[in-house]
């Protein structure tokens, strides 16, 4: 295969302008087709390969997206390091909409996705006891600060299978268990990533409270317009984040 990249992108709903004057390439993996197809453009001197996770359409739900081959695309293209953004929302009143938190552990709340490579002959046990790179998470954490975006510099996000969203009772659950992000997506790509010895790194743009904080001030439960709305709304943040994040990663 002649393409290649040194970074990686997921993109998230409403995250597909990401890159300009791009060449968009079809990559066929041993695990199937990836969601779509695959944009690579040049930042500064560096080529980025972008994936909108759900497909440009929104064809693929929560639990149908094809994550072995969307990784396994980015270890054909050679990038040194995965930037996910996702739209998340929030299981404490002090992590409001708006709010960027970048993750460093997660909980798996989903079932039934294929969520490993080591299926046989070759079998591996990985640790994920520290899922996100820590270089990548903290130069995160620098840029929201450079830039003034409000940011949490830790959070477990727990992942649920989707495409629903929780019950109030779940939802209280998770806050409960003193979990900051709820989110359909991060299990398995995160640990995928990790399989494939790829730095990953998290960055979830909060949307919305979720349901179990019903009832305290100004919290309404979550619904899908708002999620969209407030992502819209906070698009230029996330994009000037990832540029900001690629021209100071070193390779």
């Amino acid at each position: 295969m002649d393409y290649k990249a040194d970074i990686g992108v997921f993109g998230g709903s409403g995250f597909y302008s990401f890159l300009e004057n791009v060449e968009e390439v079809t990559i066929e993996t041993p695990y199937g087709t990836t969601s779509d197809k695959i944009a690579i453009a040049t930042i500064g001197n560096k080529k980025v390969a972008f994936l909108p996770r759900h497909g440009k359409k929104h064809a693929f739900p929560p639990h149908l997206i094809p994550y072995r081959a969307n990784l396994y695309a980015m270890k054909m293209l050679g990038v040194k390091c995965i930037i996910a953004p996702t739209a998340s929302g929030s299981l404490q009143a002090v992590i409001k909409p708006g709010d960027f938190v970048i993750c460093d552990q997660f909980v798996d709340r989903t079932c039934g996705r294929q969520d490993t490579y080591f299926e046989g002959p070759e079998v591996k046990h990985i640790s994920p006891a520290e899922p996100y790179d820590e270089e990548l998470r903290q130069l995160a954490v620098d840029t929201c600060k450079q830039l003034d975006i409000p940011v949490h510099e830790s959070g477990t996000v727990v992942v649920i299978q989707g495409p629903r969203f929780s019950t109030k009772a779940e939802s209280r659950w998770f806050s409960k268990m003193g979990w900051e992000v709820i989110n359909m997506t991060q299990y398995p790509e995160c640990m995928l990533a990790n399989e494939l010895a790829i730095p990953y790194v998290n960055i979830a743009l909060i949307t919305d409270y979720d349901a179990g904080l019903e009832g305290q001030a100004e919290i309404k439960p979550v619904t899908e317009e708002e999620v969209y709305r407030v992502f819209s709304e906070n698009n230029e943040k996330v994009k000037k984040v990832i540029y900001t994040m690629i021209e100071n990663i070193k390779l």
